[in-house]
């Protein structure tokens, strides 16, 4: 008789709370996850996000279990092939740049950039409204103000979201120009390379918030309709108007600092206890080149933040550009180097975008 025969005998004979007791014993055992998979969960095991940690609640908008967290994007399973490494290497943020990063806005110029922003607050209401975030008022940031409050679960729910759409915008613009690259047998001056690459950078603070806690199946449908209603839009919005599609961006990328330096001040503040001293994923260290020391989950949203402030930076620029013939500056080279251009480390950092006569 087979194992799996005897196993299920056994388990038939003995009942079902023998049977339980069984099971259990071979998760424990047999089951048991490998080291890397009980590393990259650890964080999340401290983390009882599900339904508030209150039994039958009815709200569904939860993540599962951490004993139903599964590796994402595991090693490849071949005979020879240990890693697959990324072509999109992360320039290496200094403690000061990250610190540096302030909030900032663009003012509205003309008709193109007034559809951006009212387009950009119209979704940032839907998005709060589906999160529960909310802002404290002006002058109360630092004063615990109880609706507007918000603890871990709220915080990673919020980061999923938002991070689930942010990758949109990068992939089908460099999928467009790619496109029209191809369509017109000439070069597209750089910036696919930078999109792509914004675009790959999004996703990867997904997969990071993703070793915090997994979306459970409410999330996952909001995030399915909400990306699929998206990537559409922006898709047409790319094909009529580049030029305020970047500018859409570099608002949103605006809300994106917003929000992330508001998530500091809750944890520098000792608002989110559960994160005060967790060691950030290890996805998270290998991407960012995080040092020792600077490990934390307060060092890798310090680490998101300055993301996001350059993807503000580079979008704001873009749109100040010429759509057709403008080379991307963020992958040119300039005749006087000793000049400030802009780059893709933080080094330089311009909150609202480079102006055209500046960098062509």
């Amino acid at each position: 008789m087979s194992t799996t025969a005897t196993v299920q005998l056994r388990t038939l004979i003995a009942g079902p709370t023998t049977a339980r007791l069984f099971q259990q014993s071979c998760l424990k055992t047999s089951l048991r996850p490998s080291a890397a998979v009980t590393i990259g969960l650890r964080s999340a095991a401290a983390l009882p996000f599900r339904n508030h940690g209150v039994p039958n609640s009815s709200r569904y908008f939860s993540t599962t279990s951490s004993n139903k967290l599964r590796e994402f994007f595991p090693p490849p399973k071949t005979p020879h092939v240990v890693e697959t490494e990324s072509h999109f290497k992360h320039p290496v943020f200094t403690e000061k740049e990250m610190k540096d990063i302030v909030i900032a806005h663009r003012q509205t110029k003309d008709w193109s950039d007034w559809i951006a922003l009212g387009t950009v607050r119209m979704l940032r209401w839907g998005m709060d409204l589906a999160t529960g975030y909310k802002h404290p008022p002006t002058g109360k940031e630092q004063k615990n103000v109880r609706p507007f409050s918000m603890d871990e679960r709220k915080w990673i729910i919020r980061f999923i979201f938002l991070e689930t759409v942010a990758a949109v915008p990068g992939m089908v613009g460099g999928m467009l120009r790619h496109m029209r690259s191809l369509r017109r047998m000439k070069r597209d001056l750089g910036w696919i390379e930078t999109l792509l690459e914004e675009a790959y950078n999004e996703r990867m603070h997904l997969l990071t918030f993703l070793k915090l806690a997994e979306p459970g199946w409410f999330m996952r449908f909001m995030v399915l309709g909400a990306q699929g209603v998206f990537f559409n839009a922006f898709f047409i919005s790319y094909l009529l108007s580049p030029r305020t599609c970047h500018r859409f961006v570099g608002y949103l990328e605006e809300e994106a600092v917003l929000t992330y330096t508001h998530a500091i001040n809750d944890l520098e503040s000792g608002k989110l206890p559960r994160w005060q001293d967790m060691k950030a994923p290890d996805i998270a260290v290998t991407y960012w080149k995080m040092p020792e020391g600077h490990q934390k989950i307060l060092d890798l949203l310090y680490y998101i933040r300055a993301d996001e402030a350059k993807h503000r930076e580079v979008n704001h620029t873009l749109a100040n550009l010429d759509q057709k013939y403008d080379p991307n500056p963020y992958a040119s080279k300039y005749d006087n180097p000793q000049e400030p251009h802009p780059t893709k480390s933080a080094s330089i950092m311009k909150p609202t975008g480079w102006e055209r006569k500046d960098v062509i």
